[in-house]
């Protein structure tokens, strides 16, 4: 099998029950939605219920437990039961409790201001609570070690594929983002053991980025999704898988702005776990690009 041995993905912490829950349920079908809304709604009262018990409540099949559980993260309900008990005892505490705020068309801008900041800040900690560091690590090593890099995104992740191609480059690792599909695929095809093939889509079904990390994987190189979607196919071709979270859509806040706010968090801890790695030369590296640019920062002649 080319490329790395997948990595395990351990069980998400109790407090990312809910990003979890968010993220995926989307993708579930409506039985297995009305448990995962159960139980996220109401841990303390899930965590004392059988599998039988839960499935009567949400008028579903124990199989449909089973299966809801494993697509959040747990072998096996009792696994989520455990998480939900711990979850209820982290929320007896007094946590502040989860603001969802949508904006509408006459929305003063103060209160649109105000309601993304809570949507970003929610995704962010979303994201950050159910990223397995396991996964990570295994990413950053990678990176870390690779003759060359290629990064894959489309339209608003392309943006983010750009943004991570740049950090390395400053750090004097050789990375290279690809928007356009064929020219990614050229490149992929030229990738070997030793290289690294990150793919960026919220999807996970984005074919034009797909492609190319296949191409990658089939060539031995160490592959990467960074995806919003753990069951996505961009995983079937990716030895590591990175997971984020999104806030809900709207009409006018589409999927593009808070996928993009938690794919540029992984990112950067990508980026900055790859600096510790190589913090002997990417130290020089970084002081170099940031003198070379320094012209461009001081006021010109004339000017203030």
């Amino acid at each position: 099998m080319p490329g790395a041995p997948v990595l395990p993905v351990t069980p998400p912490d109790p407090g990312a029950l809910a990003a979890k829950v968010r993220t995926l349920a989307p993708s579930m079908t409506r039985s297995m939605q009305r448990v995962a809304e159960a139980v996220a709604s109401d841990p303390a009262g899930c965590s004392h219920l059988t599998v039988t018990a839960l499935a009567v409540r949400t008028g579903t099949s124990e199989a449909t437990v089973v299966r809801t559980a494993r697509l959040l993260g747990y072998p096996g309900y009792r696994d989520l039961r455990l998480a939900l008990a711990a979850l209820a005892a982290q929320q007896a505490t007094g946590a502040p409790p989860a603001v969802t705020a949508d904006i509408a068309v006459d929305d003063p801008l103060g209160d649109v201001v105000a309601k993304l900041a809570v949507e970003e800040q929610q995704t962010l900690a979303d994201t950050a609570a159910q990223l397995d560091t396991v996964q990570l690590e295994a990413a950053v090593s990678a990176l870390a070690a690779a003759r060359r890099t290629d990064v894959y995104g489309i339209a608003a992740s392309g943006l983010v594929a750009q943004d991570l191609a740049q950090k390395l480059l400053r750090i004097g690792l050789i990375a290279h983002a690809h928007a356009d599909p064929h020219l990614a695929v050229t490149n992929a095809v030229q990738l070997r053991p030793g290289d690294v093939a990150l793919a960026i889509t919220h999807s996970g079904s984005t074919h034009d980025v797909i492609e190319p990390l296949r191409a990658a994987f089939d060539r031995g190189a160490t592959t990467i999704a960074i995806t919003g979607r753990a069951d996505g196919a961009v995983t079937q071709y990716a030895d590591v898988v990175l997971t984020t979270a999104s806030s809900r859509e709207s009409e006018l806040r589409p999927a593009a702005m808070s996928s993009r706010t938690s794919q540029l968090l992984v990112v950067d801890c990508l980026f900055i776990g790859v600096a510790q790695r190589t913090y002997e030369s990417a130290a020089p590296a970084l002081s170099a690009s940031y003198e070379a640019l320094a012209h461009r920062h001081t006021p010109r002649a004339g000017r203030s």
